[in-house]
């Protein structure tokens, strides 16, 4: 189609944003709008070369585009999901399941490589990509400085996603032991440390696409509810704030660049942690309401000192009892006479 007979209508059909009658699914909503993005960058260039005098595309409607929000694989989720096979776009395991998983692979070669990923929340690219001049293993940090992507099939390095996602990750006693048994490992088969820490049985680096796939193969064969590798991601932002850390030190950890994104997006609550926080909440009410009902019960000091003691119920109704025996026997007044009569 010539560039002169583009049109507002004619964008508007091209757009991934109209593809179809029904609107695209939460997970395809990144991909169209950087679809339209492109297009859009693409005409304002067409403006430049004085192809063009307006830009089509700059009035065509665009989807909401909103992220989808991760579910924690609850009992129910898990028994809806072996009944009619339906299944939530973005899912987080609960920490028994991420136990069975890891249990799971105990024995694979990349045990040390999905443990690194559940833990800290690492992407699959910066986890495959890490070097043993990565580990600082003296005083416990993983640097993270570039990741590996897959470009059609062929395994490159390349810089992390975001500058913020270049950074220095704190590793917990039981990481670092694997990591310096590992290294042993290495050492002792006569491997070269200075290379990528991970490899596949060839011995090539591993590429993201394969590691999804057998990510995937792992948690079939473990029998456990199925997530997105990079799912491990929100779960491992979850994890962190279950044990009690705050959001800043998950942003830190994997490494975005605001806090808001760490919040709206990869942190979903653990049955564990809503719990938590239910009790937490029902104590301070209840709490407040049994101070208020205690001093609404207790009267004041002065009001104790102003007011008389009330008698005993039993001792008023003999007291009212005896008034009316009093009032029986009194003696009866003699009649009235009207000294008129007798005048």
């Amino acid at each position: 189609m010539p560039l002169s007979e583009l049109t507002v209508n004619k964008t508007q059909t091209c757009s991934p944003s109209s593809s179809g009658s029904t609107p695209p699914a939460p997970n395809h909503s990144r991909p169209t709008l950087h679809g339209s993005a492109v297009l859009h960058a693409a005409l304002n260039g067409a403006i430049r070369r004085g192809l063009i005098t307006s830009n089509p595309a700059h009035w065509v409607e665009l989807p909401a585009g909103r992220r989808p929000k991760a579910v924690v694989w609850t009992e129910p989720r898990v028994a809806h999901w072996r009944a009619t096979g339906i299944r939530p776009p973005v899912a987080v395991w609960t920490p028994t399941h991420t136990a069975a998983f890891l249990t799971h692979v105990r024995d694979h070669p990349w045990y040390e490589l999905f443990h690194l990923i559940v833990l800290l929340g690492l992407r699959r690219g910066e986890a495959a990509g890490l070097r043993w001049a990565d580990l600082d293993l003296k005083h416990d940090v993983l640097m993270v400085s570039h990741q590996l992507r897959d470009d059609h099939g062929r395994t490159v390095t390349c810089p992390p996603k975001t500058e913020s996602s270049v950074r220095s990750v704190a590793l917990d006693l039981h990481t670092a032991a694997l990591l310096r048994r590992l290294r042993a490992d290495a050492r002792s088969s006569g491997a070269a440390l200075s290379g990528f820490i991970f490899h596949t049985r060839r011995g090539t680096v591993i590429n993201p696409s394969y590691l999804t796939i057998e990510f995937r193969r792992q948690t079939e064969l473990a029998d456990l509810p199925p997530i997105r590798l990079h799912d491990l991601r929100h779960g491992a932002a979850s994890l962190s704030l279950a044990a009690g850390n705050d959001l800043k030190t998950v942003q830190a950890m994997l490494g975005h660049s605001s806090i808001v994104i760490t919040a709206d997006t990869y942190t979903s609550v653990l049955p564990c942690l809503a719990h938590q926080a239910a009790e937490a909440t029902a104590r301070l009410v209840m709490h407040a309401a049994h101070a208020t009902s205690r001093s609404l019960r207790r009267p004041s000091r002065t009001r104790r000192q102003a007011t008389p003691a009330r008698a005993h119920p039993t001792a008023r109704k003999a007291e009212k009892n005896h008034d009316c025996v009093r009032a029986h026997n009194a003696p009866t007044p003699p009649p009235h006479t009207n000294n008129a009569n007798h005048a």
